[in-house]
């Protein structure tokens, strides 16, 4: 039988370890909802900016020159460093090697169970997509694809409007900014949330009425 000493010992190191895992997994499991809820600043600030610099980028530039441009500003800042510690070794008579040594011993590659996981849950949303329009465009459902339809014409006018870049830059900051402005102002906009919901499903209940095949599709229901 241990001695009082011990067991107190032990009880110590498992509540220590006990208390430091929960901070450990809140760390880890920073997600996207925290992200665009602001949860930490500083990281919601960096992938905003470093987004929309992006987006703005590519609407002045073309995708080659972004891309270009990037990887030249990469590789003078990487350049530079690895002249200037060469210049330093040589002055200081030090051999320290090379600069990147410890980022060029990681292992950069990708593991053959992690690519195979990623495929595998990404071939799930693109067969549930197919699926998806293959009932709409094959009209199983009269008005889904009607819906489909009046959202397809309604996306023409947004495109005589603005293209692509223009709509992910709007895309990215609604992003960045609609998650907290709901947040502070959940109450009122679920109610008219709500309201606008009741109003389109009467609409919807009074169109599936006068359309063909709305008896029968109401008894199979």
């Amino acid at each position: 039988m241990a001695d009082p000493i011990t067991q107190s010992a032990q009880i110590s190191s498992s509540q220590g370890l006990n208390d430091g895992h929960p901070a450990a997994s809140k760390d880890s499991k920073f997600s996207v909802h925290d992200l665009v809820h602001w949860r930490d600043p500083k990281k919601t600030g960096v992938v905003f900016g470093t987004s929309l610099l992006l987006l703005l980028s590519l609407a002045a530039f073309s995708v080659i020159s972004v891309i270009s441009y990037l990887l030249l500003a990469l590789l003078c800042v990487t350049i530079t460093f690895r002249i200037y510690k060469s210049v330093v070794q040589a002055v200081q008579k030090s051999s320290e090697g090379h600069p990147f040594k410890a980022l060029m011993e990681k292992d950069v590659s990708v593991p053959p169970e992690t690519f195979r996981k990623h495929v595998d849950a990404s071939l799930t949303y693109i067969n549930r997509a197919l699926k998806k329009m293959s009932r709409l465009f094959l009209v199983e459902d009269l008005v889904d694809s009607l819906k489909l339809a009046v959202a397809m014409w309604l996306l023409t006018y947004v495109g005589a409007v603005f293209n692509g870049i223009t709509i992910l830059i709007l895309a990215d900051i609604l992003i960045f900014s609609v998650p907290p402005l709901y947040e502070k102002n959940k109450t009122q906009i679920d109610h008219y949330i709500d309201v606008a919901r009741t109003q389109i499903n009467a609409t919807v209940a009074k169109l599936q009425e006068k359309l063909p095949g709305a008896a029968k599709r109401s008894k199979a229901e």
